[in-house]
């Protein structure tokens, strides 16, 4: 959206500025495609000072339409410079270069940040997503969905609370994210009421062509007491042997330039997107009950009839809380708690520091992004059941196994799709199939 905003003010620019100013528009396009070129190049990332940029525009402009509008004389590039040290004072384009270098540097900065902080969000649940099961865990899990067949109980389903002790056990790390990923949300949420409220897009990128329209205009309206305020500065220019040019012949003709509103359309762009990010910021503390009834299709927390690890019954111990520090006393999944997954940390980081762009972000300060993604890729094997598994309690001997991370699909959207849930373990847990609704949340 903000980059078909920035298209259609070029293309309003090329339309109307032909014949609006002719010669001065057509010997000079280059410094407006570069300019467009340099707004699109700072959108997508590139580190580009925007306010430089937007300064070295209104330069390389003062600079030719000067020679343009006085082809009488002789105007060296050493002349040019004094000129330009002059401009700040006498202000030929007006207040507009001062204006729109106010209002657009805010309305980049926050678009860019805000798509920047999506894409960290959907990277942060794709590579978590990528985080292979321990060997505890994979035995937990074949405990939890595959241990009732074995006794003839195939219909009986797991209690609601097993499940959960599993599953919050197996996501321990993944729930540590809580915390730093309602920052992104809320910090996400935030920056969107300034897209659609102080630094509305729709008025400052929608309408460049216009200012910049409104500052040659002021420029060719005061043309002859700018000229005296240069030639009193600087001295006066030695005559051109040339002779005059078109200049006389140039076209004033106003063309009525307008901006096609879309406030509305960037309205519910926003709203939508606040009332999805709303809806994700709880996501890691809660994929656990996700899971639990929607893969595992638990039984009720009060069920007696239910499948708790050893037999058809009530299951009594407590529901452990979220996070790694709370599975210390987890009665279903080993958790060595003194080891961190460190790709989980990483991109706890990596929130933590989108978060703080965005702060700055939303009160106009500019940040550089740098490539940030940490390419920790490994290879993983598949956990088997041993035959000991069922019918019995694992063993609490400290967990030695280091965390494993795998390699990320260059692909998106490459979830396990229409797989039964009790397929395999690693399907239940791999977490493509509810990441990647995170995932798909986020970029819409």
């Amino acid at each position: 959206y903000f980059q078909d905003l920035l298209n259609k003010s070029e293309k309003a620019l090329y339309d109307a500025f032909p014949s609006m100013y002719g010669e001065l528009y057509t010997q000079n396009m280059k410094v407006f495609k570069d300019l467009y070129s340099e707004l699109r190049r700072y959108y997508r990332g590139s580190n580009i000072n925007l306010e430089e940029a937007l300064n070295e525009f209104w330069t390389r402009l003062l600079e030719r339409l000067f020679k343009l509008m006085n082809p009488q004389y002789h105007i060296t590039d050493e002349y040019l410079d004094c000129m330009v040290k002059h401009a700040e004072q006498h202000k030929p384009f007006g207040e507009v270069p001062r204006d729109l270098k106010v209002k657009a540097t805010r309305a980049f900065i926050a678009a860019r940040s805000y798509a920047q902080g999506f894409l960290v969000g959907s990277d942060v649940v794709k590579k978590v997503s990528q985080v292979s099961l321990s060997h505890e865990c994979t035995r937990a899990i074949m405990k939890l969905m595959y241990c009732p067949h074995c006794r003839g109980m195939s219909s009986v389903k797991p209690c609601n609370n097993y499940c959960l002790n599993v599953v919050k056990g197996c996501l321990a790390n993944q729930a540590d994210l809580n915390t730093e990923w309602k920052y992104l949300m809320d910090s996400l949420v935030v920056v969107a009421d300034r897209i659609d409220g102080p630094y509305n897009v729709d008025t400052v990128v929608g309408t460049i062509h216009m200012r910049i329209a409104e500052a040659i205009s002021n420029l060719q309206e005061n043309k002859d007491s700018i000229t005296a305020k240069v030639f009193q500065g600087c001295g006066n220019p030695k005559i051109s042997t040339k002779g005059s040019s078109s200049e006389d012949k140039k076209r004033r003709g106003k063309v009525a330039l307008e901006a096609k509103s879309s406030a509305q359309a960037l309205e519910m762009l926003v709203l939508d997107a606040k009332g999805n990010l709303t809806a994700l910021k709880a996501y890691w503390i809660t994929l656990p009950g996700s899971l639990c009834s929607k893969k595992v299709m638990a039984s009720s927390a009060a069920d007696d009839k239910c499948w708790n690890g050893m037999t058809k019954g009530s299951y009594l111990p407590e529901v452990m809380g979220d996070g790694l520090a709370n599975q210390i006393n987890n009665p279903e999944v080993e958790v060595d708690i003194t080891k961190p997954d460190m790709t989980i940390r990483q991109q706890i980081m990596q929130l933590k520091i989108m978060t703080n762009r965005l702060g700055n972000a939303n009160i106009g300060n500019d940040v550089d992004f740098q490539d940030a993604s940490d390419d920790m890729s490994g290879s993983g094997s598949g956990d088997s059941c041993p035959d000991d598994v069922c019918g019995k309690r694992l063993s609490k001997s400290p967990s030695t196994r280091q965390p494993e991370t795998h390699a990320i699909p260059k692909q998106s959207g490459h979830g396990i799709n229409g797989a039964s849930s009790r397929s395999s373990p690693s399907a239940f847990l791999l977490l493509l199939s509810v990441a990647f609704i995170a995932a798909q949340h986020l970029w819409r």
